[in-house]
């Protein structure tokens, strides 16, 4: 039986964690669709066209150890929004969410265009200043040099550009559950999500 729980949010708010956990918990598969633009933002670096990569994607792709570069993460931004690029991605994703057995899916854009059918949505935030600190944690352990400052401006700039792109940009879908993990220790924000879906599916 397919059950499918959609988790958007920008970057750094914590839902890539909340997706593992509830797939975890529930022993459904994942998927960071993140990734998938990620992988083609890292083939757009190499030099190939943006739709082309994201067409000659492969399981393999999505492996690479450099996608959670800062360069990368603003590739996959670029790639992201365009429109021949989303659609070459949308099939992979909507067969994954359906599959027998559940599927967690997190992104930008699971809730209002992958999977609008999704039985629980979640819209995962968290403050500028708190998503930052984490971002700048994770990142500065392969580059030191890092400064808080260019990750505030590297969020920024993602997220006017993934808010402000004309195809699926990232917005909260009307019927999921905002959950704003800016003061909450990673159990906090992942008891709150299990509890939901719990509800729902006893519902």
């Amino acid at each position: 039986m397919a059950f499918t729980i959609a988790i958007d949010g920008p970057a750094a708010a914590g839902k890539g964690t909340i997706g593992r956990a509830l797939a975890a918990h529930f022993g459904f598969a994942h998927l960071d669709t993140g990734l998938l633009y990620r992988a083609t933002g890292r083939k757009m670096l190499q030099g190939l066209d943006p739709v082309a990569a994201a067409r000659s994607l492969r399981a393999e792709d999505l492996l690479a150890d450099d996608l959670r570069s800062s360069e990368v993460g603003q590739a996959a931004s670029r790639v992201a929004a365009i429109p021949e690029v989303r659609q070459a991605l949308l099939d992979f994703q909507r067969a994954f969410a359906r599959r027998t057995g559940g599927a967690v899916l997190d992104g930008r854009d699971i809730g209002t265009v992958i999977c609008p059918e999704a039985e629980v949505k979640f819209f995962v935030t968290a403050s500028d200043a708190e998503r930052a600190r984490r971002r700048h944690l994770e990142l500065s352990e392969k580059d030191p040099r890092l400064t808080l400052k260019e990750v505030v401006e590297d969020l920024r700039q993602r997220d006017a550009r993934d808010s402000a792109r004309a195809t699926a940009p990232l917005r909260p879908a009307k019927d999921a559950l905002l959950l704003d993990t800016s003061e909450m220790t990673i159990e906090e924000a992942v008891a709150t999500a299990v509890a939901e879906v719990e509800g729902r599916r006893g519902a």
